[in-house]
């Protein structure tokens, strides 16, 4: 027994001790097989989960690592029977293995007859399988290589993929050396995705995951699918690609609602591929338009649906997903796991603030109290209009406005989920609002004027959630958001990240309605950035109101 800042406990649960002088390193120790659930004042509940454990056992980590972890941080004596698990789970992990066969193309081997006997008896496993070979061997179906991992990862046995990838059409691609260098993280993560063949890279907003897909680039030099969430994002990983690598304007082509170009290089939309004329999704064929070598999934966390069913179908191609956080709030982090690819390479973000490569953040959730109106209208509302109800208040707006006025001279996005919410402020603030029907060009041109400070401050909607490049922004006012969402907590964090030229910090501000749904939601959305090492500070409003 020892004085550590970690209760491991038998439901798999790890109480982490905040104020515990060890607890930031106990942190990043269990970050690579735990998640976390809940974050209040001074103890963090973790969890342990088949599918953490499988991510760390994939990353390279193995049992021993894990109970040595838990062993040296724990206050207590860790449960046997918690030990004997984590090491039954990750030895699940590769005991299944798809591999190449020169006769029958795709083959799934164990060195466990038992368990191959198990899966073949699935329903949804059997008609994948073709000609058993002998007790540890059997053939896959061609085309099933997709379908068949998710399959394996529902049963509860993750197959280990050494299938191979085809290196698809040959095409150079090597980074620029001149006035830039890659940064170390950098570097590890494209290596940790080039060397495993397919995977996730986990990076905080601001911390160059582009560059990681440029690297990943340069290992492939072959053709290359990028897909990305909207139209700006797709110009912005265009100018990146010329700054950062020799590829030229001939080599990159865009694929969304404004052009149809296919290049060597193609970015495209997940708008545009997911779009469907008479039930057909009419662009999924741009998949097979190119014999693709590297196909990259940014903002891999969002991925629709219909771009998982297409991925199942093309295994044999490498597949890179970059994201700031697995979380998916519809829970399919494991369609993530078996069609992408497991976690590569992850590191917290404060590991890459102390680095100097993203801005320290202040994050201040303020509590406004409503009025009585505001409250009875409130208490009355249908269940499914409450949350509607109680973020989009009078009383919250004066607050934001207070806020931006405030932050006068810093360079503030006011971000929120409700149009009529976002078109209020944008005329009380006389300053420029960007939401889903800005045409394209109207948005670059705002985002410019706001990069170089001739705007100071823009209203903007969930479309400025994802992959905008604005270094210089400082302040950050989240009015309303999508419910209780973590992703888009992270996402939004990361639109003020980008390190500052004069060494700044950010300041992001969180606006909570008091005893509302409102509370609820964001002490769920505040849960991701917890567990990156943010604390959200609370002041009250009238702090705010009286300084103006």
């Amino acid at each position: 027994m020892s004085d550590g800042p970690l209760i491991v406990q038998s439901d798999k649960t790890l109480l982490l001790d905040i104020d515990h002088i060890l607890s930031d390193e106990c942190r990043r120790a269990i970050a690579a097989f735990a998640e976390l659930e809940k974050s209040p004042e001074h103890i963090h509940t973790y969890r342990l989960t088949p599918l953490g454990l499988w991510n760390a056992r994939a990353s390279g980590h193995d049992a021993e690592q894990v109970v040595d972890v838990l062993l040296k941080y724990s206050r207590y004596a860790v449960p046997h029977s918690l030990l004997v698990d984590i090491a039954e789970t990750m030895s699940r992990y590769g005991r299944l293995r798809l591999e190449a066969h020169p006769v029958h193309g795709l083959i799934l081997v164990s060195n466990d007859p038992a368990v191959l006997k198990e899966v073949t008896r699935g329903k949804k496993v059997a008609p994948m399988l073709g000609l058993q070979l002998d007790e540890e061997t059997i053939v896959v179906h061609p085309g099933q290589r997709g379908f068949l991992k998710q399959a394996l990862l529902k049963l509860g046995w993750p197959a280990e993929d050494f299938a191979g990838y085809v290196d698809g059409e040959h095409h150079e691609i090597a980074l620029k050396q001149d006035g830039w260098k890659i940064r170390k993280y950098q570097e590890l993560a494209a290596e940790g995705f080039w060397h495993g063949g397919s995977g996730v890279v986990v990076l905080p907003c601001g911390a160059g995951k582009t560059i990681v897909g440029a690297a990943a680039m340069a290992h492939a030099k072959a053709t290359t699918l990028i897909l990305v969430t909207n139209t700006v994002a797709a110009r912005q990983w265009r100018e990146e690609l010329l700054k950062r690598t020799d590829l030229n304007e001939d080599d990159i082509g865009e694929y969304s609602g404004a052009k149809k170009e296919i290049r060597p290089v193609t970015i495209a939309t997940y708008q545009v591929m997911t779009t469907r004329k008479q039930g057909v999704y009419a662009h999924l064929d741009l998949f097979d338009a190119i014999d693709w070598g590297l196909i990259i999934y940014d903002e891999v966390h969002l991925l629709p649906a219909p771009i998982f069913r297409f991925t199942a179908d093309i295994q044999s191609r490498r597949r890179l997903g970059l994201t700031a956080t697995l979380v998916r709030e519809d829970g399919m982090e494991g369609e993530v796991f078996s069609l992408i690819g497991p976690k590569r390479f992850d590191v917290p973000w404060k590991e890459i603030e102390a680095q100097g490569y993203i801005a320290p953040a202040d994050c201040v959730e303020v509590r406004i109290t409503l009025t009585d109106a505001e409250r009875l209208n409130y208490a009355t509302a249908e269940q499914e209009d409450r949350y509607r109800f109680c973020a989009t208040t009078q009383t919250k707006k004066d607050v934001a406005i207070a806020l931006a006025r405030q932050h006068a001279n810093d360079q503030v996005l006011v971000i929120g989920q409700y149009l009529e919410q976002l078109d209020q402020l944008s005329e009380a603030l006389g300053v420029p609002v960007i939401k889903g029907e800005t045409p394209i060009k109207e948005r670059e041109r705002l985002f410019a004027l706001f990069r170089t400070g001739e705007i100071k401050c823009l209203v903007v909607s969930k479309v400025a959630n994802f992959s905008i490049d604005l270094p210089e922004a400082t302040i950050a006012i989240q009015v309303s958001g999508t419910f209780g969402s973590r992703q888009e907590e992270a996402q939004r964090l990361g639109r003020i990240l980008r390190p500052k030229a004069d060494g700044r910090s950010a300041r992001f501000y969180s606006l909570v309605a008091r005893d509302t749904i409102d509370q609820d939601f964001a002490q769920n959305r505040q849960r991701f950035l917890a567990e990156q090492g943010y604390a959200y500070r609370i002041i009250d409003a009238d702090e705010v109101i009286n300084k103006n």
